[in-house]
Protein backbone atom coordinates (compact mmCIF):
# COMPACT_ATOMS: atom_id res chain seq x y z
CA UNK A 1 0.00 0.00 0.00
CA UNK A 2 1.45 3.42 -0.90
CA UNK A 3 2.67 5.43 2.10
CA UNK A 4 3.60 9.11 2.37
CA UNK A 5 6.93 8.06 3.92
CA UNK A 6 7.94 6.35 0.67
CA UNK A 7 10.51 8.14 -1.56
CA UNK A 8 8.83 7.94 -5.02
CA UNK A 9 6.19 10.07 -6.74
CA UNK A 10 4.90 8.72 -10.07
CA UNK A 11 3.28 11.35 -12.28
CA UNK A 12 0.80 10.87 -15.11
CA UNK A 13 3.34 11.96 -17.78
CA UNK A 14 5.44 8.89 -16.81
CA UNK A 15 8.03 11.01 -15.01
CA UNK A 16 9.11 9.67 -11.62
CA UNK A 17 10.51 11.74 -8.75
CA UNK A 18 12.80 10.13 -6.17
CA UNK A 19 13.70 11.73 -2.82
CA UNK A 20 17.37 11.27 -2.02
CA UNK A 21 17.17 11.91 1.73
CA UNK A 22 14.94 8.93 2.42
CA UNK A 23 15.90 5.64 4.11
CA UNK A 24 14.49 3.71 1.13
CA UNK A 25 16.36 5.78 -1.47
CA UNK A 26 18.94 3.17 -2.47
CA UNK A 27 16.38 0.34 -2.73
CA UNK A 28 14.07 2.52 -4.83
CA UNK A 29 16.94 3.77 -7.03
CA UNK A 30 18.05 0.22 -7.82
CA UNK A 31 14.46 -0.75 -8.66
CA UNK A 32 13.87 2.27 -10.93
CA UNK A 33 17.15 1.65 -12.77
CA UNK A 34 15.67 -1.55 -14.20
CA UNK A 35 12.89 0.12 -16.20
CA UNK A 36 13.31 3.93 -16.12
CA UNK A 37 15.89 6.41 -17.45
CA UNK A 38 17.57 8.85 -15.09
CA UNK A 39 17.05 12.38 -16.43
CA UNK A 40 18.26 14.64 -13.62
CA UNK A 41 19.95 13.99 -10.30
CA UNK A 42 20.61 17.19 -8.37
CA UNK A 43 21.19 17.03 -4.63
CA UNK A 44 17.76 16.24 -3.19
CA UNK A 45 15.30 15.13 -5.86
CA UNK A 46 16.11 12.88 -8.82
CA UNK A 47 13.92 12.70 -11.91
CA UNK A 48 13.41 9.52 -13.94
CA UNK A 49 11.29 8.93 -17.02
CA UNK A 50 9.58 5.72 -18.06
CA UNK A 51 9.99 5.52 -21.85
CA UNK A 52 9.12 2.88 -24.44
CA UNK A 53 12.83 2.10 -24.87
CA UNK A 54 13.46 1.83 -21.11
CA UNK A 55 10.53 -0.59 -20.76
CA UNK A 56 11.65 -2.65 -23.75
CA UNK A 57 15.16 -2.81 -22.27
CA UNK A 58 13.62 -4.08 -19.04
CA UNK A 59 11.49 -6.64 -20.84
CA UNK A 60 14.48 -7.89 -22.85
CA UNK A 61 16.33 -8.48 -19.57
CA UNK A 62 13.49 -10.60 -18.19
CA UNK A 63 11.47 -8.03 -16.21
CA UNK A 64 7.70 -8.51 -16.33
CA UNK A 65 4.82 -6.04 -16.21
CA UNK A 66 3.94 -7.38 -12.77
CA UNK A 67 7.47 -6.83 -11.41
CA UNK A 68 7.62 -3.26 -12.76
CA UNK A 69 4.24 -2.35 -11.29
CA UNK A 70 5.11 -4.05 -8.02
CA UNK A 71 8.35 -2.03 -7.82
CA UNK A 72 6.54 1.26 -8.40
CA UNK A 73 3.81 0.41 -5.90
CA UNK A 74 6.35 -0.70 -3.30
CA UNK A 75 8.09 2.70 -3.16
CA UNK A 76 5.40 5.17 -4.28
CA UNK A 77 3.95 7.73 -1.86
CA UNK A 78 0.63 7.80 -3.68
CA UNK A 79 -1.44 5.40 -5.81
CA UNK A 80 -0.15 4.93 -9.34
CA UNK A 81 -2.03 6.98 -11.95
CA UNK A 82 -4.24 4.65 -13.98
CA UNK A 83 -2.81 6.05 -17.22
CA UNK A 84 0.74 5.07 -16.19
CA UNK A 85 -0.34 1.57 -15.23
CA UNK A 86 -2.06 1.16 -18.59
CA UNK A 87 0.89 2.56 -20.57
CA UNK A 88 3.34 0.21 -18.85
CA UNK A 89 1.10 -2.77 -19.60
CA UNK A 90 0.63 -1.70 -23.22
CA UNK A 91 4.26 -0.83 -23.96
CA UNK A 92 5.88 -3.80 -22.24
CA UNK A 93 3.24 -6.02 -23.80
CA UNK A 94 4.54 -5.09 -27.26
CA UNK A 95 7.98 -6.53 -26.59
CA UNK A 96 8.12 -10.06 -27.96
CA UNK A 97 4.79 -9.94 -29.80
CA UNK A 98 6.98 -10.82 -32.75
CA UNK A 99 10.04 -13.03 -32.49
CA UNK A 100 12.93 -13.96 -34.71
CA UNK A 101 13.75 -17.67 -34.58
CA UNK A 102 15.89 -20.04 -36.62
CA UNK A 103 14.65 -23.24 -38.18
CA UNK A 104 17.60 -24.99 -39.76
CA UNK A 105 19.04 -22.52 -42.24
CA UNK A 106 15.85 -20.45 -42.31
CA UNK A 107 15.30 -17.22 -40.38
CA UNK A 108 11.64 -16.82 -39.40
CA UNK A 109 9.60 -13.95 -38.04
CA UNK A 110 6.83 -15.41 -35.87
CA UNK A 111 3.82 -14.13 -33.94
CA UNK A 112 1.05 -15.75 -31.92
CA UNK A 113 -1.41 -13.20 -33.29
CA UNK A 114 -1.77 -13.60 -37.07
CA UNK A 115 -3.30 -10.14 -37.40
CA UNK A 116 -0.10 -8.54 -36.09
CA UNK A 117 2.06 -10.51 -38.47
CA UNK A 118 -0.25 -9.69 -41.36
CA UNK A 119 -0.03 -5.98 -40.51
CA UNK A 120 3.77 -6.19 -40.45
CA UNK A 121 4.25 -8.09 -43.71
CA UNK A 122 1.90 -5.72 -45.53
CA UNK A 123 4.25 -2.82 -44.71
CA UNK A 124 5.97 -1.77 -47.93
CA UNK A 125 9.49 -1.70 -46.42
CA UNK A 126 9.06 -5.05 -44.64
CA UNK A 127 7.98 -6.70 -47.90
CA UNK A 128 11.43 -6.10 -49.34
CA UNK A 129 13.01 -8.14 -46.55
CA UNK A 130 10.82 -11.24 -46.86
CA UNK A 131 12.16 -14.46 -48.30
CA UNK A 132 9.31 -16.95 -48.21
CA UNK A 133 7.69 -16.59 -51.64
CA UNK A 134 6.95 -14.16 -54.42
CA UNK A 135 3.39 -13.64 -53.17
CA UNK A 136 4.76 -11.67 -50.21
CA UNK A 137 6.51 -9.29 -52.56
CA UNK A 138 3.30 -8.53 -54.43
CA UNK A 139 0.33 -6.59 -53.17
CA UNK A 140 -1.72 -9.74 -52.73
CA UNK A 141 -2.83 -10.63 -49.22
CA UNK A 142 -0.84 -13.61 -47.89
CA UNK A 143 -2.76 -16.69 -46.87
CA UNK A 144 -4.54 -16.29 -43.52
CA UNK A 145 -3.93 -17.17 -40.70
CA UNK A 146 -0.28 -16.19 -40.98
CA UNK A 147 1.89 -17.30 -38.01
CA UNK A 148 5.38 -17.11 -39.50
CA UNK A 149 7.20 -15.72 -42.49
CA UNK A 150 10.68 -16.27 -43.83
CA UNK A 151 13.14 -13.40 -43.62
CA UNK A 152 16.23 -12.88 -45.69
CA UNK A 153 18.97 -13.80 -43.13
CA UNK A 154 21.07 -10.84 -44.24
CA UNK A 155 18.18 -8.49 -43.36
CA UNK A 156 18.01 -9.50 -39.68
CA UNK A 157 19.37 -6.19 -38.39
CA UNK A 158 17.52 -4.06 -40.92
CA UNK A 159 14.24 -5.71 -39.93
CA UNK A 160 14.85 -5.09 -36.24
CA UNK A 161 15.59 -1.42 -36.96
CA UNK A 162 12.42 -1.08 -38.98
CA UNK A 163 10.11 -2.85 -36.55
CA UNK A 164 11.17 -0.83 -33.52
CA UNK A 165 10.12 2.28 -35.46
CA UNK A 166 6.75 0.56 -35.94
CA UNK A 167 6.64 -0.04 -32.14
CA UNK A 168 7.12 -3.79 -32.51
CA UNK A 169 10.43 -4.44 -30.73
CA UNK A 170 11.52 -7.90 -31.82
CA UNK A 171 12.64 -10.57 -29.39
CA UNK A 172 15.61 -12.04 -31.23
CA UNK A 173 15.89 -15.75 -30.40
CA UNK A 174 17.68 -16.77 -33.59
CA UNK A 175 20.98 -17.34 -31.80
CA UNK A 176 24.52 -16.75 -32.96
CA UNK A 177 27.29 -18.48 -34.84
CA UNK A 178 29.83 -19.91 -32.42
CA UNK A 179 32.84 -18.52 -34.26
CA UNK A 180 36.27 -20.10 -34.40
CA UNK A 181 37.33 -21.39 -30.97
CA UNK A 182 40.13 -19.63 -29.07
CA UNK A 183 41.31 -20.91 -25.67
CA UNK A 184 41.86 -17.94 -23.37
CA UNK A 185 42.26 -17.67 -19.59
CA UNK A 186 43.20 -15.12 -16.95
CA UNK A 187 46.77 -15.01 -15.75
CA UNK A 188 46.99 -15.91 -12.06
CA UNK A 189 48.98 -12.68 -11.69
CA UNK A 190 49.79 -9.86 -14.08
CA UNK A 191 53.24 -9.15 -15.47
CA UNK A 192 54.09 -7.03 -12.41
CA UNK A 193 53.44 -10.05 -10.20
CA UNK A 194 50.17 -8.59 -8.87
CA UNK A 195 47.14 -10.81 -8.29
CA UNK A 196 44.17 -10.00 -10.50
CA UNK A 197 40.47 -10.83 -10.37
CA UNK A 198 37.26 -9.18 -11.52
CA UNK A 199 35.44 -6.99 -9.01
CA UNK A 200 31.93 -8.05 -8.00
CA UNK A 201 30.17 -5.50 -10.25
CA UNK A 202 32.39 -6.50 -13.17
CA UNK A 203 31.47 -10.18 -12.67
CA UNK A 204 27.79 -9.20 -12.57
CA UNK A 205 28.17 -7.25 -15.82
CA UNK A 206 29.74 -10.25 -17.57
CA UNK A 207 27.00 -12.57 -16.28
CA UNK A 208 24.25 -10.15 -17.37
CA UNK A 209 25.61 -10.14 -20.90
CA UNK A 210 26.30 -13.86 -21.18
CA UNK A 211 23.18 -15.19 -19.37
CA UNK A 212 24.78 -18.64 -19.17
CA UNK A 213 24.88 -18.92 -22.94
CA UNK A 214 21.09 -18.74 -23.38
CA UNK A 215 19.53 -17.33 -26.55
CA UNK A 216 18.60 -14.24 -24.52
CA UNK A 217 22.27 -13.56 -23.86
CA UNK A 218 25.03 -12.78 -26.31
CA UNK A 219 24.18 -9.25 -27.41
CA UNK A 220 23.78 -6.07 -25.44
CA UNK A 221 25.29 -2.90 -24.01
CA UNK A 222 27.00 -2.45 -20.64
CA UNK A 223 26.97 1.13 -19.30
CA UNK A 224 29.56 1.86 -16.60
CA UNK A 225 31.45 5.01 -15.59
CA UNK A 226 34.84 5.94 -17.02
CA UNK A 227 37.50 4.26 -14.90
CA UNK A 228 35.23 1.35 -13.92
CA UNK A 229 37.22 -1.18 -15.96
CA UNK A 230 35.13 -1.71 -19.07
CA UNK A 231 38.16 -3.20 -20.84
CA UNK A 232 38.52 -6.02 -18.31
CA UNK A 233 34.76 -6.62 -18.48
CA UNK A 234 35.14 -7.08 -22.24
CA UNK A 235 37.93 -9.55 -21.56
CA UNK A 236 35.67 -11.31 -19.04
CA UNK A 237 33.11 -11.85 -21.80
CA UNK A 238 35.87 -13.26 -24.00
CA UNK A 239 36.68 -15.74 -21.21
CA UNK A 240 33.07 -16.93 -21.18
CA UNK A 241 32.84 -17.38 -24.96
CA UNK A 242 36.35 -18.72 -25.78
CA UNK A 243 36.22 -17.60 -29.40
CA UNK A 244 38.01 -15.39 -31.89
CA UNK A 245 37.14 -11.74 -31.27
CA UNK A 246 37.14 -8.46 -33.20
CA UNK A 247 37.45 -5.36 -30.98
CA UNK A 248 36.55 -1.95 -32.44
CA UNK A 249 37.60 1.21 -30.65
CA UNK A 250 38.06 4.94 -31.12
CA UNK A 251 41.74 5.64 -31.84
CA UNK A 252 45.25 4.20 -32.02
CA UNK A 253 45.96 4.91 -28.34
CA UNK A 254 42.88 2.92 -27.37
CA UNK A 255 44.06 0.06 -29.61
CA UNK A 256 47.43 0.02 -27.80
CA UNK A 257 45.65 0.09 -24.44
CA UNK A 258 43.51 -2.94 -25.31
CA UNK A 259 46.57 -4.85 -26.50
CA UNK A 260 48.51 -3.95 -23.33
CA UNK A 261 45.67 -5.10 -21.11
CA UNK A 262 45.20 -8.35 -23.03
CA UNK A 263 48.93 -9.11 -22.79
CA UNK A 264 49.03 -8.18 -19.11
CA UNK A 265 45.98 -10.08 -17.86
CA UNK A 266 45.33 -12.99 -20.23
CA UNK A 267 47.19 -16.03 -21.50
CA UNK A 268 47.08 -14.83 -25.12
CA UNK A 269 50.52 -14.59 -26.71
CA UNK A 270 51.72 -11.97 -29.16
CA UNK A 271 51.01 -14.16 -32.20
CA UNK A 272 47.31 -14.34 -31.24
CA UNK A 273 46.77 -10.56 -30.99
CA UNK A 274 46.81 -8.14 -33.90
CA UNK A 275 46.47 -4.40 -34.55
CA UNK A 276 44.48 -3.16 -37.55
CA UNK A 277 45.08 0.59 -37.85
CA UNK A 278 46.61 3.11 -40.21
CA UNK A 279 50.02 1.93 -38.97
CA UNK A 280 49.59 -1.85 -39.10
CA UNK A 281 47.26 -4.26 -40.87
CA UNK A 282 47.37 -7.47 -38.82
CA UNK A 283 44.47 -9.92 -38.64
CA UNK A 284 44.84 -12.40 -35.79
CA UNK A 285 42.50 -14.50 -33.59
CA UNK A 286 42.00 -11.34 -31.49
CA UNK A 287 42.16 -8.21 -33.66
CA UNK A 288 41.81 -4.65 -32.36
CA UNK A 289 40.85 -2.03 -34.97
CA UNK A 290 39.78 1.60 -35.02
CA UNK A 291 36.45 2.89 -36.27
CA UNK A 292 38.40 5.38 -38.39
CA UNK A 293 40.24 2.74 -40.42
CA UNK A 294 37.03 0.82 -41.05
CA UNK A 295 35.22 3.90 -42.32
CA UNK A 296 38.12 4.99 -44.55
CA UNK A 297 37.59 5.03 -48.29
CA UNK A 298 39.86 6.14 -51.09
CA UNK A 299 37.08 8.00 -52.92
CA UNK A 300 34.12 9.77 -51.40
CA UNK A 301 31.79 7.80 -53.67
CA UNK A 302 33.70 4.52 -53.33
CA UNK A 303 33.38 1.49 -51.08
CA UNK A 304 34.94 1.37 -47.63
CA UNK A 305 38.44 0.02 -48.15
CA UNK A 306 38.70 -2.08 -45.00
CA UNK A 307 35.19 -3.41 -44.38
CA UNK A 308 36.47 -6.83 -45.42
CA UNK A 309 37.87 -7.21 -41.90
CA UNK A 310 34.34 -8.08 -40.71
CA UNK A 311 34.37 -11.17 -42.91
CA UNK A 312 38.09 -11.93 -42.84
CA UNK A 313 37.78 -14.43 -40.00
CA UNK A 314 35.04 -16.42 -38.33
CA UNK A 315 34.55 -14.05 -35.42
CA UNK A 316 32.49 -15.34 -32.50
CA UNK A 317 32.31 -11.95 -30.75
CA UNK A 318 32.54 -8.31 -31.81
CA UNK A 319 33.20 -5.74 -29.06
CA UNK A 320 32.20 -2.13 -29.77
CA UNK A 321 34.17 0.10 -27.39
CA UNK A 322 32.63 3.54 -26.73
CA UNK A 323 29.52 2.21 -28.49
CA UNK A 324 27.71 5.54 -28.23
CA UNK A 325 30.17 6.90 -30.83
CA UNK A 326 29.42 4.34 -33.54
CA UNK A 327 29.71 6.04 -36.94
CA UNK A 328 26.83 5.52 -39.38
CA UNK A 329 28.77 3.08 -41.63
CA UNK A 330 29.56 0.88 -38.60
CA UNK A 331 25.86 0.90 -37.72
CA UNK A 332 25.28 -0.45 -41.21
CA UNK A 333 27.91 -3.15 -40.65
CA UNK A 334 26.28 -4.00 -37.31
CA UNK A 335 23.00 -4.52 -39.15
CA UNK A 336 24.74 -7.07 -41.37
CA UNK A 337 26.41 -8.91 -38.48
CA UNK A 338 23.40 -10.03 -36.47
CA UNK A 339 24.58 -13.65 -36.41
CA UNK A 340 27.64 -12.56 -34.40
CA UNK A 341 27.60 -11.96 -30.67
CA UNK A 342 27.88 -8.21 -30.05
CA UNK A 343 29.01 -6.40 -26.91
CA UNK A 344 28.76 -2.61 -26.57
CA UNK A 345 30.76 -0.81 -23.86
CA UNK A 346 30.18 2.82 -22.91
CA UNK A 347 30.07 5.32 -20.07
CA UNK A 348 26.93 6.94 -21.48
CA UNK A 349 24.38 5.96 -24.09
CA UNK A 350 23.66 9.64 -24.75
CA UNK A 351 23.84 10.33 -28.50
CA UNK A 352 23.35 13.87 -29.73
CA UNK A 353 21.82 12.43 -32.93
CA UNK A 354 19.14 10.50 -31.02
CA UNK A 355 20.23 7.10 -32.37
CA UNK A 356 19.80 5.21 -29.08
CA UNK A 357 17.12 3.05 -30.77
CA UNK A 358 19.70 1.89 -33.30
CA UNK A 359 22.09 0.88 -30.54
CA UNK A 360 19.26 -1.14 -28.97
CA UNK A 361 18.34 -2.96 -32.18
CA UNK A 362 21.74 -3.44 -33.81
CA UNK A 363 24.09 -4.00 -30.88
CA UNK A 364 21.58 -5.16 -28.28
CA UNK A 365 19.54 -4.02 -25.31
CA UNK A 366 21.08 -2.34 -22.30
CA UNK A 367 22.03 -5.10 -19.87
CA UNK A 368 23.73 -3.07 -17.13
CA UNK A 369 23.70 0.61 -16.16
CA UNK A 370 25.77 1.38 -13.06
CA UNK A 371 25.36 4.96 -11.70
CA UNK A 372 28.64 6.88 -11.42
CA UNK A 373 28.01 7.93 -7.82
CA UNK A 374 27.41 4.33 -6.73
CA UNK A 375 30.93 3.29 -7.76
CA UNK A 376 32.33 6.50 -6.28
CA UNK A 377 30.72 5.70 -2.92
CA UNK A 378 32.28 2.22 -3.05
CA UNK A 379 35.72 3.66 -3.76
CA UNK A 380 36.06 2.19 -7.27
CA UNK A 381 36.30 5.60 -8.95
CA UNK A 382 37.67 8.87 -7.61
CA UNK A 383 35.56 11.54 -5.90
CA UNK A 384 35.44 14.51 -8.25
CA UNK A 385 34.90 18.21 -7.61
CA UNK A 386 33.51 20.05 -10.64
CA UNK A 387 33.92 23.81 -10.97
CA UNK A 388 32.88 26.18 -13.77
CA UNK A 389 34.94 29.34 -13.97
CA UNK A 390 33.16 32.20 -15.75
CA UNK A 391 35.65 34.68 -17.16
CA UNK A 392 34.76 38.08 -18.67
CA UNK A 393 36.23 39.14 -22.00
CA UNK A 394 38.17 42.38 -22.45
CA UNK A 395 36.29 45.49 -23.55
CA UNK A 396 37.72 45.29 -27.09
CA UNK A 397 36.91 41.59 -27.42
CA UNK A 398 33.36 42.20 -26.16
CA UNK A 399 32.91 44.76 -28.93
CA UNK A 400 34.26 42.33 -31.56
CA UNK A 401 31.98 39.63 -30.15
CA UNK A 402 28.92 41.88 -30.34
CA UNK A 403 29.64 42.64 -34.02
CA UNK A 404 30.47 39.05 -35.02
CA UNK A 405 28.21 36.70 -36.96
CA UNK A 406 26.44 34.11 -34.80
CA UNK A 407 28.53 31.21 -36.16
CA UNK A 408 31.73 33.03 -35.11
CA UNK A 409 30.68 33.94 -31.60
CA UNK A 410 31.21 30.56 -29.95
CA UNK A 411 34.82 30.29 -31.10
CA UNK A 412 35.58 33.91 -30.13
CA UNK A 413 34.30 33.21 -26.63
CA UNK A 414 36.11 29.86 -26.40
CA UNK A 415 39.45 31.47 -27.34
CA UNK A 416 39.20 34.23 -24.71
CA UNK A 417 42.88 35.11 -23.93
CA UNK A 418 41.99 35.85 -20.30
CA UNK A 419 41.65 32.12 -19.70
CA UNK A 420 45.46 31.91 -19.59
CA UNK A 421 45.70 33.75 -16.28
CA UNK A 422 43.19 31.37 -14.67
CA UNK A 423 45.11 28.37 -16.00
CA UNK A 424 48.37 29.80 -14.60
CA UNK A 425 46.75 30.28 -11.19
CA UNK A 426 45.35 26.74 -11.23
CA UNK A 427 48.74 25.30 -12.19
CA UNK A 428 50.29 26.98 -9.12
CA UNK A 429 47.51 25.57 -6.96
CA UNK A 430 48.06 22.07 -8.36
CA UNK A 431 51.83 22.11 -8.85
CA UNK A 432 52.18 18.68 -7.21
CA UNK A 433 49.35 17.14 -9.25
CA UNK A 434 49.13 15.59 -12.71
CA UNK A 435 47.21 18.04 -14.90
CA UNK A 436 45.52 17.69 -18.31
CA UNK A 437 44.66 20.92 -20.15
CA UNK A 438 42.03 19.89 -22.71
CA UNK A 439 40.62 21.95 -25.56
CA UNK A 440 39.10 22.09 -29.00
CA UNK A 441 41.03 24.75 -30.94
CA UNK A 442 44.63 24.02 -31.92
CA UNK A 443 45.76 27.67 -32.12
CA UNK A 444 44.56 28.23 -28.57
CA UNK A 445 46.21 25.03 -27.31
CA UNK A 446 49.52 25.94 -28.98
CA UNK A 447 49.54 29.24 -27.11
CA UNK A 448 48.77 27.56 -23.77
CA UNK A 449 51.47 24.92 -24.35
CA UNK A 450 54.07 27.65 -24.99
CA UNK A 451 53.09 29.64 -21.93
CA UNK A 452 53.01 26.58 -19.66
CA UNK A 453 56.14 25.02 -21.20
CA UNK A 454 54.15 21.81 -21.57
CA UNK A 455 54.00 19.31 -24.46
CA UNK A 456 51.01 19.46 -26.83
CA UNK A 457 49.30 16.36 -28.24
CA UNK A 458 46.96 16.78 -31.22
CA UNK A 459 45.68 14.56 -34.01
CA UNK A 460 48.88 15.31 -35.95
CA UNK A 461 51.20 14.09 -33.19
CA UNK A 462 52.81 10.81 -34.34
CA UNK A 463 51.59 7.78 -32.40
CA UNK A 464 55.08 6.94 -31.12
CA UNK A 465 55.50 10.48 -29.77
CA UNK A 466 52.06 10.31 -28.11
CA UNK A 467 52.96 7.06 -26.39
CA UNK A 468 56.29 8.51 -25.20
CA UNK A 469 54.57 11.56 -23.67
CA UNK A 470 51.81 9.47 -22.10
CA UNK A 471 54.46 7.23 -20.52
CA UNK A 472 56.38 10.25 -19.15
CA UNK A 473 53.11 11.55 -17.70
CA UNK A 474 52.27 8.15 -16.19
CA UNK A 475 55.72 7.93 -14.60
CA UNK A 476 55.45 11.43 -13.09
CA UNK A 477 58.34 12.90 -15.10
CA UNK A 478 55.77 15.19 -16.75
CA UNK A 479 53.22 17.00 -14.59
CA UNK A 480 51.21 18.70 -17.35
CA UNK A 481 49.99 17.72 -20.81
CA UNK A 482 48.06 19.99 -23.17
CA UNK A 483 45.78 17.80 -25.29
CA UNK A 484 43.23 18.29 -28.04
CA UNK A 485 40.01 16.26 -28.45
CA UNK A 486 42.15 13.18 -29.24
CA UNK A 487 42.31 12.74 -25.46
CA UNK A 488 38.54 12.56 -25.05
CA UNK A 489 38.55 8.76 -25.26
CA UNK A 490 40.41 5.74 -24.01
CA UNK A 491 43.79 7.11 -23.01
CA UNK A 492 45.36 5.24 -20.12
CA UNK A 493 46.51 7.95 -17.69
CA UNK A 494 45.33 6.50 -14.38
CA UNK A 495 47.14 9.02 -12.12
CA UNK A 496 45.81 12.19 -13.79
CA UNK A 497 43.80 13.97 -11.12
CA UNK A 498 43.20 17.47 -12.54
CA UNK A 499 41.53 18.37 -15.84
CA UNK A 500 41.23 21.97 -17.05
CA UNK A 501 38.79 22.25 -19.96
CA UNK A 502 39.47 25.42 -21.95
CA UNK A 503 37.14 24.80 -24.91
CA UNK A 504 34.87 22.09 -26.24
CA UNK A 505 32.52 20.88 -28.96
CA UNK A 506 29.50 23.16 -28.50
CA UNK A 507 26.96 21.46 -26.21
CA UNK A 508 28.27 17.88 -26.29
CA UNK A 509 27.22 15.98 -23.15
CA UNK A 510 29.26 12.98 -24.30
CA UNK A 511 32.43 15.03 -24.43
CA UNK A 512 31.88 16.53 -20.98
CA UNK A 513 31.41 13.08 -19.46
CA UNK A 514 34.43 11.61 -21.25
CA UNK A 515 36.69 14.47 -20.21
CA UNK A 516 35.74 14.10 -16.57
CA UNK A 517 36.31 10.39 -17.04
CA UNK A 518 40.01 11.00 -17.82
CA UNK A 519 40.59 11.74 -14.11
CA UNK A 520 38.25 9.27 -12.40
CA UNK A 521 40.61 6.33 -11.89
CA UNK A 522 41.03 5.59 -8.15
CA UNK A 523 43.79 7.71 -6.55
CA UNK A 524 46.24 7.32 -3.73
CA UNK A 525 45.98 9.56 -0.66
CA UNK A 526 42.85 11.74 -0.52
CA UNK A 527 41.67 10.16 -3.77
CA UNK A 528 40.13 13.38 -5.07
CA UNK A 529 39.93 14.64 -8.66
CA UNK A 530 39.33 18.21 -9.86
CA UNK A 531 37.52 19.15 -13.07
CA UNK A 532 37.65 22.82 -14.08
CA UNK A 533 35.66 24.17 -17.03
CA UNK A 534 36.66 27.67 -18.18
CA UNK A 535 33.96 29.58 -20.07
CA UNK A 536 33.56 33.17 -21.18
CA UNK A 537 30.93 34.96 -19.12
CA UNK A 538 27.62 36.04 -20.75
CA UNK A 539 28.38 34.41 -24.11
CA UNK A 540 27.27 31.52 -26.33
CA UNK A 541 29.96 29.43 -24.66
CA UNK A 542 28.26 29.85 -21.28
CA UNK A 543 24.92 28.79 -22.80
CA UNK A 544 26.45 25.67 -24.33
CA UNK A 545 28.27 24.87 -21.07
CA UNK A 546 24.92 24.49 -19.30
CA UNK A 547 23.87 21.85 -21.84
CA UNK A 548 27.26 20.09 -21.76
CA UNK A 549 26.92 19.58 -18.02
CA UNK A 550 23.48 17.97 -18.15
CA UNK A 551 24.62 14.34 -18.18
CA UNK A 552 27.03 14.79 -15.28
CA UNK A 553 24.52 16.72 -13.18
CA UNK A 554 22.05 13.91 -13.89
CA UNK A 555 24.67 11.54 -12.45
CA UNK A 556 24.84 13.61 -9.27
CA UNK A 557 27.85 15.86 -9.93
CA UNK A 558 27.29 19.44 -8.76
CA UNK A 559 29.13 22.24 -10.57
CA UNK A 560 30.30 25.08 -8.36
CA UNK A 561 30.32 28.43 -10.17
CA UNK A 562 33.14 30.96 -9.78
CA UNK A 563 32.67 34.34 -11.50
CA UNK A 564 35.90 36.19 -12.21
CA UNK A 565 35.71 39.92 -11.56
CA UNK A 566 35.87 42.16 -14.64
CA UNK A 567 38.57 44.72 -13.78
CA UNK A 568 37.61 46.95 -16.72
CA UNK A 569 34.15 47.70 -15.42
Amino acid sequence: MPAVTNPVIVQSDRSVLLEVNNPLYEEARDTLAIFAELEKSPEYLHTYRITPLSLWNAASSGASVASVLKGLERYSKFPLPDSVRTEIQQLMGRYGLVKLVREGEKLLLTAEDPVILLEIVRHKEVKLLLAFDEQARSNEVPKFPLLQVGINPEARGQLKQLLIKLSYPVEDLAGYSEGAPLPIAWRTENKKGEAFSLRAYQQEAVASFHQQGSVRGGSGVLVLPCGAGKTVIGMGVMMELQCETLILTTNNSAVKQWLRELADKTTLDTTQMGEYTGEKKEICPVTVATYQILTHRSRTDGDFDHFHIFNEKNWGLIIYDEVHLLPAPIFRAAADLQAKRRLGLTATLVREDGKEDDVFTLIGPKKVDVPWKVLESQGWIATAECLEWRIPMSKDRRMDYALAEDREKFRMAAENPRKLQIISDLMKRHKEDLVLVIGQYIRQLEMFARELAAPLITGKTPQRERERLYEEFRSGRLHCLVVSKVANFAIDLPDANVAIQVSGTFGSRQEEAQRLGRILRPKQGEGKAYFYSLVSKDTKEQEFAMHRQLFLTEQGYAYKIVIEEDVER
